[in-house]
């Protein structure tokens, strides 16, 4: 490589900042308000800090915390000192996190005091674990290295000024069941993932965002390089939860927030939502599963200043795929179905649909979405069987089903092998849910196949119902035969007292509804 040629570095996004916003905050955390001045010091104490504790160029800092400020700064902090970060699932096991510390060769383990339980257990799995160190207020407890200790007498570290293609992140995907994979994103995925999505995310030196999301999955993380680049303020909250997240956007003048579909249904049903001012929104983004379309019709009541952005994507695309801009949400006469798609591609990937022989079809036909450009992963972490498989041919295959319409919008049908195939019809569970979460009564909901000795798969339905409510099963499926064609509606319908199981994220684990059904079956769709 010549001398002149520059690579495009995350940690430069931070002298940036400091330069734009020096004595202005970078981010808040509660009663923690951190300057960019601060901000910078600290990244570069805490590169310091770990290679006082033997950290080499290239090695991984795990972290299994809730959200707070320590560990916003691990993100940077392991790069500044020439490595990457691996954020660990905090819904995981002990035996996932261990098997998740020994695949990613992590020596050096930052954690909060909501996992310290764990930590006896941890210390005497994972086999190369090295130092823990203690990411929260109050005493370290005996045994683990204190990160504000650490930080206060380490002086800054020289930036070791990884960048392109060097891994910058570790992201561990798909961890409910099966040995770890982990996903590898690179400098050069994640600023190309910000350059195609930034012309409709508008996140400028004003703007201020809201973090609510777990940090160990990319939307949170996501959302720190994003605020970073612009030099926003970011607000995090330990976690997803109601009335916290509406205190801190009232409190804080929120301008930009991201949900998944699960926690705005939650909002939208907050018992005493009427009593917060709202308004200082500006954009609001949302994805990772599938909106109710009668819940995207309401949010305009509650976020009146807001531009809806709906941002489709996976950890292996850096993340975002597609845009949903918020002008398709109120389409032209003739382009409602526009509100039901998943958008365009970003402006540095390209997208095709695939059938099962890899050859594109046509504009309305349903196939595997496909995608290339620089936001796609560099690969799965010591598994190169399994990257050449999913980038064959040069094209990420994302295992998602869905189909393009003749103006380049991307409609997603569903999880490929989340599809319920019944009597050799093909049924795209997304379509159905989206007619269930049409009826007023209904406030969670999600359709599995199980399984049906005359059809292979029959549709079922597990319904969580609003407070109050009182529905039966012939109501349900009478609804939905109002909706979508018959083969399509539930042949059988479960209510649940209890909400329904969901991933980090939101998602729901329909890995989980499904296992009694195919537990002892042959065939098990999961």
């Amino acid at each position: 490589m010549s001398e002149n040629t520059y690579r495009m570095h995350l940690t430069n996004t931070l002298r940036r900042g400091r330069r734009l916003r020096r004595n202005e905050a970078a981010v808040v955390d509660g009663e923690h308000r951190i300057t960019w001045d601060q901000y910078v010091d600290r990244v570069a104490r805490q590169a310091g800090a770990l290679h006082s504790l033997g950290f080499e160029k290239g090695d991984r800092v795990a972290v299994l915390s809730n959200n707070n400020y320590r560990y916003i700064e691990i993100y940077f902090g392991s790069v500044w000192a020439g490595g990457c970060i691996c954020p660990l699932n905090t819904r995981h096991s002990v035996k996932e996190i261990v098997a998740c510390l020994d695949d990613s060769e992590s020596r050096i383990l930052m954690v909060d005091s909501n996992h310290l339980s764990m930590l006896p257990e941890i210390r005497q799995e994972a086999k190369g674990l090295l130092h823990v160190v203690y990411i929260d207020d109050g005493p370290a407890p005996d045994g683990v290295l204190s990160y504000d200790e650490l930080l206060a007498k380490s002086k800054p570290a020289e930036d070791a000024m990884c960048g392109g293609d060097d891994v910058a992140c570790l992201y561990y995907t798909g961890g409910t069941t099966g040995a770890p994979k982990a996903v590898m994103l690179t400098h050069d995925n994640i600023w190309w993932n910000h350059v195609g999505s930034a012309s409709e995310m508008r996140m400028n030196v004003d703007s201020v965002a809201m973090l609510s999301g777990p940090l160990f999955h990319l939307a949170g993380g996501g959302r720190i390089y994003s605020a970073a680049i612009a030099a926003s303020t970011l607000v995090i909250l330990p976690q997803f939860a109601l009335p916290d997240v509406l205190d801190a956007i009232q409190h804080e003048r929120v301008t930009h927030v991201t949900f998944v579909p699960t926690m705005l249904n939650s909002i939208m049903n907050w018992p005493e939502l009427a009593k917060y001012d709202l308004s200082s929104i500006r954009l609001l983004v949302y994805g990772a599963s599938p909106m109710p379309e009668s819940l995207l019709l309401k949010l305009p009541e509650v976020f009146p200043e807001a531009r809806m952005l709906q941002a489709y994507g996976m950890t292996e695309l850096s993340p975002t795929v597609s845009q949903l801009r918020h002008e398709d949400h109120m389409p032209p006469e003739g382009k409602e179905s526009r509100r039901r798609s998943a958008g365009q591609p970003i402006s540095t990937v390209e997208i095709k649909i695939t059938d099962p022989d890899g050859r594109e079809v046509p504009a309305g036909t349903v196939g595997e979405i496909v995608v290339r450009g620089p936001t796609v992963m560099k690969g799965y972490w010591k598994l190169p069987e399994l990257t050449a498989e999913t980038l064959r041919g040069g094209w990420m295959h994302t295992g998602d089903a869905g189909y393009m319409d003749e103006d380049g919008y991307l409609f997603i049908a569903d999880r490929i092998k989340d599809m319920i195939i019944s009597g050799g019809e093909n049924i795209y569970s997304a379509e159905v849910e989206n007619a269930l979460y049409k009826h007023p009564d209904i406030a969670e909901c999600a359709v599995i196949g199980i399984p049906d000795e005359k059809w292979g798969e029959a549709v079922r339905a597990i319904i969580v119902l609003k407070s109050g409510a009182t529905l039966q099963e012939a109501d349900v499926i009478a609804h939905c035969r109002t909706l979508i064609a018959g083969y399509k509606c539930p042949k059988s319908v479960e209510f649940s007292a209890d909400a329904l199981p969901k991933s980090g994220p939101g998602k729901i684990l329909k890995n989980k509804l499904r296992e009694r059904f195919w537990s002892d079956q042959s065939r098990r769709v999961n």
